[in-house]
């Protein structure tokens, strides 16, 4: 129905389904990537021909990883650095003290990378609060000073379905929706 009402960004946090639903749904779709990528998965969802961007290159390590494989397709990859900024050890990003490091890798050693912005999932906690979000344009205004980035040109991912009104406010210009749009999603089906 979406994509019947002309919306054509769409966001998918499972590498299988992202490249079973890249084949079998219309090519003028732009796939974001927004689930946790691990390195040796890292080669199918670069290879997806309309992938849009990746969301979550939360370490040196996959930077690399995802460059040489872009280099390989001979394809320019938009993504965003995420950044863990509410320190729970289930999510993945490097912390708000290695945001600029990790930023300035990416502008200097990957060249078949483009630096499209940062991204953060907030505190799950049945009140959204503003902290995470707050960390996030701290490491924005960081970004901005140390490396001379106009990120006023660049996308600030953050909020979800239950927060993401608080992080709109807060400036988010990317928010991850899924749930409120669709429905949450029904993990008694995947396999285990």
């Amino acid at each position: 129905e979406a994509y019947d009402l002309g919306h054509r960004h769409f966001g998918e946090n499972y590498v299988q389904e992202l490249v079973k639903k890249s084949k079998e749904l219309p090519k003028d779709i732009k796939w974001h990537f927004i689930g946790h990528l691990q390195s040796n998965k890292a080669r199918h969802v670069v290879g997806i021909e309309n992938l849009h961007m990746l969301e979550t290159l939360d370490s040196v390590k996959l930077a690399n990883i995802v460059n040489r494989i872009s280099g390989e397709m001979d394809k320019k990859l938009k993504v965003l650095v995420q950044v863990n900024t509410s320190g729970e050890s289930q999510k993945y990003g490097v912390s708000p003290a290695d945001c600029v490091a990790m930023v300035k890798h990416v502008i200097e050693n990957c060249q078949n990378l483009i630096f499209s912005g940062l991204m953060t999932i907030g505190d799950y906690s049945a009140i959204p609060k503003p902290d995470c979000f707050e960390r996030l344009n701290a490491c924005k205004t960081k970004v901005e000073k140390e490396l001379g980035v106009d990120m006023s040109k660049k996308e600030m991912s953050m909020g979800m379905s239950a927060d993401f009104e608080l992080a709109i406010k807060l400036g988010s210009t990317s928010v991850r929706v899924g749930s409120a749009l669709f429905g949450a999603r029904d993990y008694s089906k995947k396999k285990k």
